[in-house]
C-alpha cells in the first residue's frame, strides 16, 4: 500500500502503528532543556547554489594550520604530510576499517596492515605490533589491562609526567573504587627513581609502570635500569614515534609494551581526531595482545599471502575468553602512517626527527637569551619544551593570539608547580623567521 507521511492521515497512521499518540511522545525520553523550540526549517527555502555560498562564507571564517603560527603540541603535532599519503588513502578500496574476514579478497588490506605492523615493530624495537588502536590514550589503557591480565595483579604505577589525557583514560578503564592507580612523582622534569624504588618495596601486586618518553613536557626520560628495578612487573613506555628517528627505541631498555599516538605519522590534526593508537610488545605476550594482527603465510602451492592471524575478541573466535574488548582498528589512519613511513624511508625519517630536534633547540636557545625567560627543566628534550616567564602567562598568551601565534594553555604547567609558563612544540613546519619573530614578540611582552 502507498504510504505518504506528508499527509496528516498517514502521520496519524504511522504514530498508531508504533503505539504513540504524538511526535512529542515519541521523543519523550529527551530532556526538555535539550529540545530546540524554534523552527529549524526555513519555510522560504533556498536553492543549492544559495546554500553553498552561505556555507562557504561561514567556512571562510575558520582558520587552518598555516594561517597562524602554532606552537601547540602536548600530544598532537602539525607535521608536513607528503601528497602521496592522501593519494593512497583516498582510494575507495581503503575507505572501510572493517575486519578483512575473507582473506582471499582482502589481500591489499592485509598486506598494508602487515607492513604497518613491521614498521611499528622496527621503530619501537619490539618483536610484534598489532594493526593499530583507537588512539594513544586507549593504547596506554589497554597496555595496563594486558599487564594486569598476564600477571594477575591489579596495581599500576603511573608517572605524573604522563600525558594527563592518557591518565584519564586509564582511570576510566579501571574500577575507580579499587584505587588501582598509584602516582609516581617527578624530580626536575623526570620520574623520581628513588620514589619508584620505595613504591616497589612498599606496594604489593604491582602489574607495571607506565612512563612516557619524551614525556608530556618534551623531556626525554632516562629509561636505563627501569626494567631491572621492576623485575617481572611490566615496563610500559608511551612515546612520540617521530622521536624514535633520533632516540634509542624503548625496546632497547627492556620495555614489555610500547604504546603511543600515531597522529604525527602522516595524519593531520583535524580538530583533534580521528587519531591512531600504536601498540607493540614482546612475542611471548602475543596471546594477550589487544586488537588484530595480520600474518604472512604461504598456500599449499607455495604462493605468498596474508591472513588475519589474531583477533582478540571477535565473537566467532574468543568470545568469553577475550582479553580485550577492542575489535576495530583505525585502518585508514594506520594506512596513512604506513604510506608516510614508506615515503620517507629510514634516512628521511631520521632527517625529519633531527630537524624537529634542531629547530626546537634553536628556539629554546633564543628564548633563553631573554631576561625573564628560562627553561623550566635542564634536561634533554625532543621537539617540545617548557619555559617559565617573568610575566602573567595568560596575558602573554592573549597578546600572542592577537599576533597570530597560538600557545598552549598555561594552566597545564601550573599543575606541575610552574605558575607562569608555556609548553612549546616545534616541528619542521615552523620556519626560522617565524621563530625569530616570536622571540622578538616574547621579549617585548616580558621586558
Amino acid at each position: 500500500m502507498d504510504f505518504n507521511p506528508s499527509t496528516e492521515d498517514d502521520k496519524r497512521e504511522m504514530l498508531d502503528r508504533i503505539g504513540v499518540d504524538s511526535l512529542e511522545e515519541l521523543f519523550s525520553d529527551i530532556p526538555e532543556e535539550l529540545k530546540v523550540e524554534t523552527d529549524l526549517i526555513d519555510e522560504e527555502g533556498r536553492t543549492e547554489l544559495e546554500l553553498k555560498d552561505e556555507v562557504q562564507g561561514i567556512a571562510q571564517d575558520n582558520e587552518k594550520p598555516g594561517d597562524r603560527l602554532t606552537l601547540v603540541g602536548a600530544g598532537l603535532y602539525d607535521h608536513f604530510i607528503p601528497s602521496i599519503v592522501s593519494h593512497v588513502t583516498g582510494r575507495s578500496e581503503f575507505y572501510s576499517a572493517y575486519t578483512p574476514y575473507q582473506a582471499e579478497i582482502s589481500q591489499g588490506t592485509l598486506t598494508w596492515m602487515f607492513e604497518f605492523q613491521t614498521e611499528i615493530s622496527e621503530l619501537t624495537g619490539m618483536e610484534i605490533a598489532n594493526a593499530s588502536m583507537y588512539d594513544g590514550g586507549s593504547s596506554a589503557a589497554e597496555a595496563v589491562l594486558m599487564a594486569q591480565e598476564y600477571l594477575d595483579r591489579d596495581k599500576i604505577i603511573v608517572s605524573e609526567t604522563l600525558n594527563p589525557r592518557y591518565r584519564d583514560v586509564i582511570e576510566t578503564y579501571l574500577p575507580l573504587e579499587e584505587k588501582q592507580v598509584i602516582e609516581l612523582g617527578s624530580r626536575n622534569g623526570r620520574i623520581d627513581k628513588n620514589e619508584l624504588k620505595g613504591l616497589l618495596e612498599e606496594e604489593e601486586s604491582i602489574a607495571g609502570l607506565v612512563v612516557q618518553s619524551p614525556n608530556y613536557f618534551g623531556v626525554v626520560e632516562d629509561l636505563t635500569g627501569l626494567k631491572e628495578e621492576l623485575g617481572d612487573s611490566f615496563l610500559i613506555v608511551s612515546t612520540n614515534p617521530v622521536s624514535l628517528g633520533v632516540l634509542e627505541p624503548p625496546g632497547s631498555f627492556g620495555a614489555d609494551i610500547v604504546v603511543g599516538e600515531g597522529q604525527p605519522l602522516g595524519n593531520p590534526i583535524s580538530f583533534g581526531g580521528p587519531l591512531l593508537g600504536l601498540f607493540a610488545t614482546k612475542k611471548e605476550y602475543l596471546r594477550y595482545l589487544p586488537g588484530r594482527v595480520s600474518g604472512k603465510t604461504v598456500d599449499r602451492e607455495g604462493n605468498e599471502g596474508f591472513v588475519m592471524a589474531l583477533q582478540t575478541r571477535e565473537q566467532h573466535i574468543k568470545r568469553e575468553r577475550a582479553t580485550s574488548n577492542i575489535c576495530t582498528n583505525q585502518a585508514l589512519n594506520a594506512l596513512a602512517a604506513t604510506v608516510y613511513l614508506a615515503s620517507l624511508g629510514p634516512s628521511g625519517f631520521r632527517s625529519l626527527a633531527k630537524t624537529n630536534w634542531d629547530r626546537a633547540h634553536y628556539l629554546a636557545g633564543e628564548l633563553e637569551k631573554i631576561a625573564g625567560v628560562d627553561l623550566v627543566w635542564d634536561q634533554p628534550f625532543f621537539n617540545e619544551f617548557a619555559v617559565e616567564v617573568a610575566a602573567d602567562a595568560d596575558r602573554v598568551q592573549e597578546a600572542m593570539k592577537k599576533e597570530g601565534i597560538d600557545l598552549f594553555y598555561p594552566e597545564e604547567l601550573r599543575r606541575m608547580g610552574v605558575e607562569d609558563g608555556f609548553l612549546l612544540a616545534v616541528t619542521e613546519k615552523v620556519k626560522k623567521k617565524e621563530m625569530d619573530d616570536f622571540v622578538d614578540l616574547m621579549r617585548g611582552e616580558v621586558n
